[in-house]
């Protein structure tokens, strides 16, 4: 299993940043542009049992990744795992804490690469390098959205 995280804080209260999360173009709006992604269907907003489908792009070639949320408190955390895509396994926890008025946003994801452990240690620091830059961009639009 391999693990990231990315934390930052952003300057609006807890119910501001829940509430940008929870709007249905929110995959769109904090998709960095250099990696397109089509959605095919969203139910459910955040809750447990809401579903995502969307289409990626490695390349040229399409990768089609279906999403269930699972844990869900409103104004703390949501979940989201992987039912089928490119991973092995995926979960992605989005945790909203507030600390003095602001709101600390952090995204916790544990994963697993097909191929297991030679495979994960190869392609693990590329994969950790894109989760970076794209987590720095999605929090980057979610700072510039909640702080105007």
């Amino acid at each position: 299993m391999l693990h990231f995280k990315h934390s930052s804080i952003i300057n609006a209260p807890v119910e501001i940043v829940w509430k940008f999360h929870e709007r249905p173009d929110i995959l769109q709006l904090l998709t960095p542009p250099w990696q397109p992604v089509q959605v095919i269907r969203r139910e459910g907003g955040l809750g447990a049992g809401a579903m995502t489908e969307f289409r990626l792009f490695l390349g040229i070639l399409p990768l089609t990744w279906l999403a269930r949320h699972t844990d869900y408190e409103k104004y703390r955390l949501f979940t989201d795992e992987q039912i089928s895509g490119p991973f092995e396994s995926w979960v992605h926890r989005h945790e909203f804490t507030e600390e003095e008025g602001k709101t600390r946003l952090t995204d916790n994801v544990t994963y697993s690469i097909p191929g297991g452990d030679g495979v994960e240690f190869i392609s693990g620091w590329l994969i950790q390098a894109q989760l970076e830059a794209m987590f720095r961009y999605r929090h980057y639009v979610t700072k510039r959205e909640c702080e105007r």
